[in-house]
This record gives structure tokens, sequence and C-alpha cells, in this order.
């Protein structure tokens, strides 16, 4: 990802040299502009949502956390002895991961990681699932996915139905059927006049994630449900 393009990687950047108070501007097409405080991308453990504290606790041999951020998650990992991989698209996020001393970053593309790289579980938390963008990318994800997996080895996600977001104030539900997944979003990234590009992000309710999962040769064990539509699944070969 080019720096003049990374808004995330230059705010983490920005906190991490001194910039407590940064904050990223989060633009999407279903809802007003959303502000991301950069602190909350290097919460420790404790300062985590159950949902990832849950998956991190789950997460055994070898780890890849895919969507790595500036970090966190593969630092908590790593501090408790556990051998993870970090993959992360933005070079300076890579950057702020290196500097907070985390060993094994992988800086590319998930869909561009090699399959002869084996691991026991593969973490995605934050919506990680969002990279495949669409349903219709779903049977392409789910195969990488089973390229990178031991045997044996599963899939930790965290998503949420966002179809609360819909809702009329009778409880009738203003979504149209004809039209794409109500959870396909596209989001843009802002931060001190770094603008990233448009991107498409999935939210997947915990049913539809279990259908696709099904016909993608998975098992589905929903694990926990979070406090706001929320929820924890691990996904294993059949």
């Amino acid at each position: 990802m080019k720096i003049e393009t990374d808004p995330l990687g230059t705010a983490c950047c920005d906190f991490l040299n001194g910039n407590k108070k940064a904050e990223i501007t989060v633009e999407s097409n279903i809802v007003e502009d959303d502000i991301l405080p950069v602190e909350y991308l290097f919460r420790g453990f404790n300062e985590m949502p159950d949902l990832e504290k849950k998956a991190l606790t789950l997460s055994q041999g070898k780890i890849l956390d895919v969507g790595a951020g500036a970090g966190s998650h593969a630092l908590y990992l790593q501090q408790s002895n556990k051998e993870v991989y970090a993959n992360e698209i933005s070079l300076l996020a890579c950057s702020v991961m290196k500097q907070r001393g985390i060993k094994n970053i992988l800086a590319q593309d998930f869909f561009s990681l090699p399959t002869d790289t084996k691991y026991d579980t593969i973490l995605m938390l934050m919506n990680g699932i969002g990279i495949a963008k669409e349903t219709s990318n779903l049977k392409a994800f789910f195969n990488h996915i089973k390229k990178l997996l031991t045997p044996g080895g599963c899939l930790l996600v965290d998503s949420s139905d966002i179809r609360y977001l819909f809702e009329d104030d009778d409880g009738s539900m203003l979504i149209n059927l004809n039209d794409s997944y109500y959870g396909e979003i596209t989001y843009r990234m802002n931060y001190n006049g770094v603008k990233g590009s448009a991107f498409k992000w999935l939210f997947i309710d915990d049913e539809l994630l279990r259908f696709y999962a099904e016909q993608n040769g998975f098992n589905m064990e929903k694990v926990a449900d979070g406090s706001h539509y929320d929820y924890l699944a691990k996904l294993t070969l059949k």
C-alpha cells in the first residue's frame, strides 16, 4: 500500500511518535462519518472486548493474525509465548509493529500469502472477514483458508449482523431483498489529509456465515455472542 494513500498506517506512526490524540475519520455509504481513536488500535489485553479475549485464548499452535494493524493481538500472543505471524498490507503499520517488538511480520496482501506455509489457527478479529468484500467472494476466500490451514486447524473470526442499521422505528426492516446483501459496505478512511481509496468490506450475520462455511467444506461453531449484534465463530474443516 502506497504511503500517501495509507491513512491507517500514517495514523499509527503518528500515535507511536507521540500524538496520543490521533483520530481517523471513517466514511461509509450507509451511516454518517465515524471517528476511530488510534489509541484503540494500541489497546492491551485487558482493554479488549470479551470476544477478542476469547479468540486469543483459543488461538493455538502456529497462528496467523490477519489484518494485524498496529499489532495488539499479535503482541499479546507473542508475549504469551505463542508462535504468531502478523499479516498486514500497510507497510507503515508493519513498521509500527516492528518497533513494538513483533518478530514475525508478513507485509503483503492476505490473498497473496504462499500456501506452502501452514497454520494451526488463522485469526481474523475486528471483523477481519471483511477482506472478502462481498458474499460472492466467499468461495475464493474459503479456498484460500483451506490451503493455509493444517489438518485439524481452525479459523477464528468475529463479525456483526448490521441489520439493526436498517430498522425502522416500528421494528420493520428497510432492506431491499433484490439488492446486494446488506452487510456489504463501502468505506473510506481519512487522517490529516491522507485519504485512502474507497474499499468494500463485508459484515456477515452468523446464519449466513454458517451457510457459506458449510457450502465450502467447513463446520462452524458460534463460540460466543458479543454485546452489540456481534459474535465469535470457530470454523474447522469437515
